[in-house]
């Protein structure tokens, strides 16, 4: 799910605001909007607890200046490190040197259109991404920990909280099980140099790096010491910090380095989604959905052999008769049939499974775990919901082949599928529409199947 975006436009034209509004929410799907038209009101809706993530304002508003609102904004607990952007025609010499004082994070001349500001708004939210995240903290000083939770809380950061470095990796070892809910994995851990424990955090953050092997843009460490001498800070550098902080805790220096370290651990995640998303296109069939040959070929092997799996299914199927619907009824009629099987598919079989396109009309699926009789079952099932499924009012059947490991358990990938191959031809000179499976004594049909009265006749 998508984190929605909280953005206020403040404007004293109505027409800028309603056309920045609607341009925003057409652009910015996550984004809520709220519009003011004053400073007065703006800084209503931030004293009734109103929560943001960026405002915008005019250089001029109709009671107050735009710099004035910026410095009322930063003086609210709530919002002191807001972005805050400044929308004027023209970044005179004063805007330019009481800005930052003020507070204004950055500045846009509207003059460049509404269209470019919706994309400069779009690059801010991602420089100046909120404080979202759950951090680890280690620290076993009660007084020390209840009022630096305190400060992170405020800013509405989740936390962790243990006492020992032993703690901690025992917390860092479950947050790394893909099976975690999303809002317990930890972002990045915040430990004090120094622990009473068997573990300091120094042994901490070189377990971090050496034993979980976790680089500092997979898991952020920020070190707390008591001094910020050179040697010291060159030690916590050393053994694998992204950053530190020294005691007593300056909360905006806190604030500030956890931020920087949440947008590094941010790009990770988008860097490594982008890989493995770039991964999965790679390896699926674009028409049907369905995992590509090449993904079966890498993987199948590791599949087959993995004990856990056992006893594995190979199951091949064949489109009957598929030829003659893309040279009767057009080439694009038979995408769309084939597109509607590996819809079917991927709705029938688990996660588990290796739901595959084999080869033009031609799907296979390798299933882990399962008895004769229940993938006979299964099949029978799929068979009859392929005869009643007709993609683009298509009559479509599909005749299939099983082999198993059960009755082959020294049958590498390429072998069962030979097994499942001649299952599949036995299907087709049988009449089609039915399934086959190839046995240790060879081929008999599926136990459970009832033989389909609709002789399918020859052909391709």
């Amino acid at each position: 799910m998508k984190k929605t975006t909280s953005i206020m436009v403040v404007d004293g034209s109505e027409v800028s605001r309603t056309i920045i509004t609607r341009i925003l929410r057409n652009e910015m799907e996550s984004a809520k909007i709220t519009a003011c038209g004053s400073g007065r009101e703006a800084l209503s809706f931030l004293s009734g607890g109103g929560k943001f993530d960026l405002i915008t304002t005019a250089l001029m508003l109709p009671d107050m200046d735009g710099l004035d609102l910026t410095r009322a904004i930063r003086k609210t607990s709530s919002h002191h490190y807001t972005p805050i952007i400044v929308v004027s025609g023209d970044a005179d010499s004063r805007l330019l040197r009481e800005g930052f004082d003020a507070g204004v994070t950055d500045y846009f001349d509207k003059s460049l259109g509404y269209q470019s500001f919706v994309d400069f708004i779009k690059s801010v939210s991602r420089r100046n991404s909120g404080l979202v995240g759950r951090i680890l903290y280690v620290e076993d000083s009660r007084t020390a920990a209840i009022i630096t939770c305190n400060i992170m809380e405020k800013h509405g950061l989740k936390i962790t909280h243990t006492t020992s470095a032993e703690q901690a990796l025992e917390i860092i070892k479950r947050s790394l099980d893909k099976e975690v809910p999303e809002e317990e994995v930890i972002d990045i851990v915040m430990t004090d140099f120094y622990l009473k424990g068997k573990l300091t955090g120094g042994d901490l953050l070189h377990a971090i790096r050496t034993r979980l092997h976790l680089s500092q843009q997979e898991m952020p460490v920020l070190v707390v010491t008591v001094t910020d001498n050179d040697e010291r800070q060159a030690e916590v550098f050393h053994a694998g910090a992204n950053d530190f902080v020294t005691k007593p805790i300056v909360e905006e220096v806190l604030i500030a380095r956890i931020r920087s370290l949440l947008l590094i651990k941010q790009q990770f995640n988008a860097l490594r989604f982008q890989a493995e998303e770039m991964q999965r296109i790679a390896s699926t069939d674009s028409l049907t959905g369905v995992r590509s040959k090449r993904y079966l070929l890498d993987h199948g092997e590791a599949f087959i052999r993995e004990p856990e799996n056992q006893p594995v299914w190979a199951i091949l199927m064949d489109i009957d008769h598929f030829k003659k619907i893309n040279d009767n009824l057009g080439h694009i009629t038979g995408d769309h049939v084939l597109a509607a099987l590996g819809d079917l598919l991927n709705q029938s079989f688990q996660a588990n499974s290796m739901i595959v396109r084999f080869g033009g009309e031609e799907f296979a699926v390798i299933l882990p775990n399962i008895t004769t009789r229940e993938i006979s079952a299964k099949a029978e099932v799929l068979r009859r919901k392929i005869e009643i499924l007709k993609p683009m009012n298509v009559l479509t059947t599909v005749s299939i082949g099983m082999a198993s490991t059960t009755d082959h358990p020294n049958a590498d990938l390429t072998k069962l599928l030979s097994y499942a191959d001649k299952a599949l031809y036995a299907a087709k000179q049988r009449g089609r529409n039915r399934i086959c499976i190839y046995a240790a004594d060879g081929v008999c049909y599926s136990p459970v199947a009832v033989e389909s009265t609709q002789d399918t006749g020859t052909g391709q």
